[in-house]
């Protein structure tokens, strides 16, 4: 790989101590491969996005991460918006793997906060032209949710508690959570993040 960075004070500035990361790359070869990666430098803790809409779910779900890795190109979007968003809500530690080495997309990417950039080759694990696999839920497949569970993800992926999504559908706040745990069946695990993440996935939720 061949770094660029501009901020001779601020390259990526890693906590000694083990640090939290967020992953966001449509492949799922390649975010296992970055994860391994961060791991060895120290990371403890590693969540994933597939997609900027779902690191945007990410980050008001799990709270901010010591850095951010993300992959240009992503399918639903160009990655600097993304950043600005994050940058907003407090996660400044951000490195961009990217196969661009136009020096006008440097200087964008570094006034956009980026503290480092970094061009990966085509043929590289990492690189951003890989095809994209999808990650299938452990317990089922989000196929399987009905209209209305989708209905509910949807509006968990915008933040809304039980008794808003409630209010939102015409239903309780008890049936909201009963929906919930349906969901939670289907795709293996009961937290709210992943729920959408696997929906997000499937292109079920956007």
């Amino acid at each position: 790989m061949v770094a660029l960075v501009e901020r001779t004070a601020s390259v990526v500035p890693l906590p000694r101590a083990r640090f939290t990361a967020l992953v966001v790359a449509e492949s799922a070869a390649r975010r296992q491969n970055l994860v391994g990666r961060l791991r060895l430098l120290g990371a403890r803790d590693v969540i994933e996005a597939a997609s900027g809409a779902e690191a945007r779910v990410r980050a008001h779900h799990e709270g901010q991460r010591d850095l951010v890795v993300i992959e240009g190109g992503l399918s639903d979007g160009p990655a600097l918006p993304l950043l600005g968003d994050l940058r907003n809500l407090g996660w400044r530690r951000v490195v961009l793997l990217t196969v661009r080495d136009d020096p006008y997309a440097v200087r964008a990417a570094i006034n956009a906060g980026v503290r480092c950039y970094v061009v990966t080759p085509e043929d590289s694990p990492t690189s951003t032209t890989a095809p994209v696999a999808r990650l299938r839920p452990r317990g089922g497949s989000p196929d399987e949710l009905s209209a209305r569970e989708v209905e509910v993800l949807q509006l968990v992926s915008e933040g809304r508690s039980n008794k808003d999504i409630g209010d939102a559908l015409g239903l309780s706040a008890l049936t909201v959570k009963s929906h919930l745990a349906r969901i939670a069946r289907k795709v293996g695990t009961g937290d709210r993040a992943e729920m959408v993440a696997h929906a997000m996935r499937a292109g079920l939720v956007r």
